[in-house]
């Protein structure tokens, strides 16, 4: 548990936020969680659940529909934003939550310009890219949750196939946060074994890899076809990521920033390995990556880009 006095506030009281409010509160993450909706009823009863629950926790919990409750924030994860609707496509999506974030985080910086601004609301990079240029603010200081999510999925996919746990592999999701994304597998191990080398009955192939990467890149597809939306891996994911930076852990985690050269790459946020801490995520050099993983980011990066443009 964190031992400093440290604010962590989460902007939107949807089923991602509180999750995001929640996962906080019961891993220690900060000294203090706040909620902040526009909806007050719904944010005041979502803060209420949350502080009944606080004799078994070691944080206080705020909340309410005023942006005072962001004063004093050292990490502040931003999930408020429309739901895509049936009919409406992803860029309508995003032209809609553009707007809500141009808004919103001029006001938020005001309230809190010390803080580190991670982004979740989607479609989180090209969100990411709209509130770096909002706020003005280094990238380093806003950046999104990424494929740190996408990652922990594969790295759960792979330790069942390989019958370890999941911290014995090593194993990222690279680029966008959707269907661009994928494994950097060059570097792929488990402990220490490169992946296609790891002794089993059965090895992996290329092939069954293959198959993985897509069913990781698409589980998020199967959770929302079962119970509507994914909230609970995502909130646990942004509270590991705010855990990082309150503690200034400089953990290497593949959180996405706006880049500006790394890999021959500028102006997109793409999610690569970040050294994250109190100052927020800076990219880490250059990861090694072959020829076709190189092709298959600058594909990912003109997703992105295409994205952005679509929204002057």
């Amino acid at each position: 548990m964190t031992s400093a006095r440290t604010k962590l506030t989460v902007i939107g009281a949807g089923s991602v936020g509180v999750s995001v409010a929640y996962a906080a509160l019961i891993r220690g993450s900060a000294a203090e969680v706040a909620l902040y909706d526009i909806a007050t009823a719904k944010v005041d009863a979502e803060v209420l659940d949350l502080a009944h629950g606080t004799q078994f926790t070691a944080a206080s919990v705020s909340g309410g529909s005023d942006l005072s409750v962001v004063e004093g924030s050292d990490v502040v994860v931003v999930t408020a934003g429309a739901k895509q609707q049936p009919g409406q496509t992803r860029m309508e999506l995003a032209s809609t939550n553009a707007r809500l974030l141009e808004r919103l985080l001029p006001q938020l910086v005001e309230r809190a310009p010390d803080a580190v601004f991670l982004i979740v609301t989607n479609p989180a990079d090209v969100m990411t890219v709209v509130a770096q240029r909002v706020t003005g603010l280094p990238p380093h200081r806003v950046f999104g949750s990424g494929t740190v999510l996408d990652t922990s999925r594969l790295r759960w996919r792979l330790a069942h196939r390989a019958q370890v746990s999941t911290a014995s592999v090593h194993a990222d999701i690279v680029g966008e946060h959707g269907d661009t994304e994928f494994p950097l597998w060059s570097n792929a191990t488990i402990g220490s074994v490169p992946i296609l080398d790891w002794p089993a009955d059965e090895p992996f192939t290329a092939e069954e890899l293959d198959r993985i990467a897509v069913e990781v890149r698409d589980a998020a597809y199967a959770v929302i076809q079962g119970k509507g939306a994914t909230n609970l891996a995502i909130g646990v994911s942004c509270a590991r990521i705010a855990e990082a930076v309150l503690r200034d852990e400089r953990a290497v985690l593949p959180v996405a920033t706006v880049l500006n050269g790394e890999y021959g790459l500028s102006g997109v946020a793409l999610s690569v390995p970040s050294v994250v801490g109190a100052a927020g995520a800076v990219p880490l050099g250059e990861t090694p990556v072959n020829a076709h993983e190189l092709a298959l980011l600058r594909a990912s990066a003109d997703a992105i880009r295409t994205a952005v443009d679509a929204l002057d």
